[in-house]
């Protein structure tokens, strides 16, 4: 069943926002297309709207519309295919002793204080604003789909939490936090837990968002692959000497 036999246009919206500041690239001026009204975005249609290269952002579903630019490249990890490369053999020895935990989203101090840490050691340069409570529990507390959040623990103490979203084909990756040590890969043995938790759930695709090939943060998405982008409303498969 597609988006369109679910939901008529004249019920689903889509609008541009009026343009602003690239978070990613600050040399460019940025516009997103929001899909509304937000109680119409079911955990199915909202699977669908993934599949067409939305992604969301508390209850606000977009996806990136800029005027000059298409630097954005919505991608998903093919599951079936993904083998671990040796540094990420690595990084699972090195993190086997984390125990994680499924939950729903809760509003935890612990939670809380491990953002402000992870915020404050990597994104120091205000690409990231949302380190108030309130904005905080905007971004990653409220959703209209079906979100987890997932804890992980070594000895008890949490090192890493991740909130994901369940889709009808996969998992969407929506935000991960943890303790900023030099010395761990926690971001990397999260991205790896996501994808035997996809293959675990028989789903054949991880979504990681959107990559960005001149953004430094957005690098690490292209050390898992098979990797497939959307590219002029098709999924691909990108080549990895491009990615």
């Amino acid at each position: 069943m597609t988006l369109l036999n679910e939901i008529p246009l004249s019920a689903l919206q889509l609008y541009l926002t009026g343009p602003y500041q690239c978070s990613y690239l600050p040399d460019r001026m940025a516009r997103s297309q929001v899909a509304t009204p937000s109680f119409l975005i079911t955990p199915r249609v909202y699977s669908d709207l993934v599949q067409r290269g939305f992604r969301r952002s508390g209850t606000f579903t977009y996806r990136p519309r800029c005027d000059a630019c298409h630097a954005c490249v919505p991608v998903r990890v093919d599951v079936s295919g993904f083998v671990p490369s040796r540094s990420q053999r690595r990084a699972l020895k090195r993190h086997r002793n984390l125990v994680a935990s499924l939950h729903t989203l809760n509003d935890r101090e612990e939670y809380f204080h491990l953002y402000q840490r992870y915020q404050a050691a990597r994104h120091n340069d205000g690409e990231m604003e949302s380190d108030s409570r309130d904005q905080y529990r905007s971004f990653l507390l409220q959703t209209h789909v079906e979100s987890r959040l997932v804890e992980f623990r070594e000895d008890g103490v949490l090192r890493m939490v991740s909130i994901i979203d369940i889709l009808s084909d996969g998992i969407s990756s929506v935000y991960t936090f943890y303790e900023p040590d030099p010395h761990a890969s926690y971001g990397t043995y999260g991205v790896l837990w996501q994808i035997e938790l996809c293959r675990k759930m028989e789903h054949p695709y991880l979504y990681l968002g959107y990559w960005i090939r001149e953004s430094r943060k957005m690098a690490y998405k292209s050390n898992f692959t098979p990797l497939q982008g959307l590219v002029q409303g098709v999924w691909q498969y990108l080549p990895e000497e491009t990615t």
